[in-house]
């Protein structure tokens, strides 16, 4: 066994970022944003003003000061003229300030009468005015990798960029194996179970910016297994689920040899999720999961989440921990480093009480995964411990 640290160090090691390519603005949501881009225009293009009100000149604002109104501007239709003393322009938000203006009295500190209004005694010194440029100017730069949230594409629109240079998506095949596995809506024999682990990944990994293809349950043959393998040509991360540890229905490892798998690694130094295998088949990298559900799923998280990262051009940074109070005591930690399906309750933390790695509604119950690292000492109630958010 090798600790995990190394275990996904060499996993990253496979990895390489993919290619880029230009999507709509409107399909670059959740995208890694791949090579700077620049903003193609200035924002806002012109001074603006922030309120409904007058535009004037801001010399001569003084209580009880009067301007004859001479027109109007509005968002998309400004004032043509130039504005001279002792006229006003009516004005709307969002419309370009008229020339000769550098002040906008707002509407409820003026009082109309046909084309005159007079000024209040309480009007504020703010001049209500958004400079040009006061939010970006043109050639701003967005600097990648990002990606790409809701506020990004907002301001990626505004800049007038039409296409977003993304990362490929990773397509990730995904093979569940085992004689005992039938899928949801199916009826299983006595002997059989509902796979779970397959649409677990598939969402987690689709989460995280990859393309899944769920490939048919392979049986514990090889030639099913081989067949399986050939459907999975042209994915840039294969994923197989069960048959990795050395039992006389385990196939996986032996049959990815066969068919040339390059093995990185094998069995790593945790739990759930000991026997977890990694290697280069083909073009693609092999992440080999335990098919214990949490072990899969706990094993998705820790390596399989990174890797996509790191394909994505995000870098190989590890998950972010996080630092919480104990909510009991524990006892010493074992040779292995423990994930622990946790809860958050007020900020303290509370591993569940049942840790076996069978127990899927134990996993969606829990908002954490404490981590123990190797041969931890006893903890007690209040000690500080790190976590993974899930």
């Amino acid at each position: 066994m090798i600790p995990v640290a190394e275990a996904l160090q060499q996993l990253l090691d496979l990895a390489s970022p993919l290619d880029v390519e230009d999507v709509p603005l409107r399909q670059a949501t959740g995208r890694v944003l791949a090579r700077d881009v620049v903003a193609a225009r200035t924002q806002p293009p012109f001074a603006a003003s922030s309120m409904d009100g007058y535009a004037l000149r801001r010399a001569e604002v003084e209580p009880d000061a009067m301007f004859k109104v001479i027109g109007e501007a509005a968002a998309g239709h400004r004032f043509k003229g130039t504005l001279k003393a002792g006229q006003a322009v009516r004005i709307f938000t969002g419309a370009p300030i008229p020339e000769g203006a550098d002040f906008v009295v707002i509407q409820e500190d003026t009082t109309r009468r046909g084309d005159l209004i007079t000024l209040g005694h309480k009007v504020g010194i703010k001049d209500n005015i958004r400079p040009a440029g006061g939010d970006f100017a043109k050639g701003q730069k967005v600097s990648a990798p990002l990606l790409l949230r809701p506020a990004d594409i907002a301001l990626l629109a505004a800049m007038n960029i039409a296409r977003v240079p993304v990362a490929r998506k990773p397509v990730v095949a995904i093979l569940a194996t085992g004689d005992e596995l039938v899928q949801p809506g199916e009826t299983p024999a006595e002997d059989q179970i509902v796979a779970s682990n397959s649409y677990g990944l598939a969402a987690m990994f689709e989460s995280k910016g990859a393309q899944v293809r769920m490939l048919p349950v392979a049986r514990d043959n090889a030639a099913s297994l081989k067949q399986a393998f050939t459907l999975a040509k042209g994915a840039d991360l294969i994923a197989t689920i069960g048959g990795a540890s050395v039992g006389d229905h385990d196939l996986v490892a032996p049959v990815a040899a066969e068919i040339g798998m390059q093995q990185s690694f094998y069995k790593v130094a945790m739990r759930p999720g000991k026997p977890l295998m990694a290697g280069i088949l083909g073009n693609a990298v092999m992440l080999g999961l335990p098919g214990n559900p949490v072990s899969a799923m706990v094993c998705g998280t820790i390596f399989g989440v990174p890797l996509l990262r790191k394909m994505l051009g995000l870098g190989s940074d590890l998950l972010p921990m996080q630092e919480a109070p104990l909510g009991v005591d524990l006892p010493q930690n074992g040779p292995r480093a423990h994930y622990m399906r946790a809860h958050l309750r007020d900020g303290v933390l509370f591993p569940d009480d049942r840790q076996d790695s069978s127990l899927l509604s134990v996993l969606a119950t829990a908002d954490a995964l404490m981590v123990r690292p190797v041969d931890e000492p006893p903890r007690k109630a209040g000690d500080r411990a790190e976590y993974i958010a899930i």
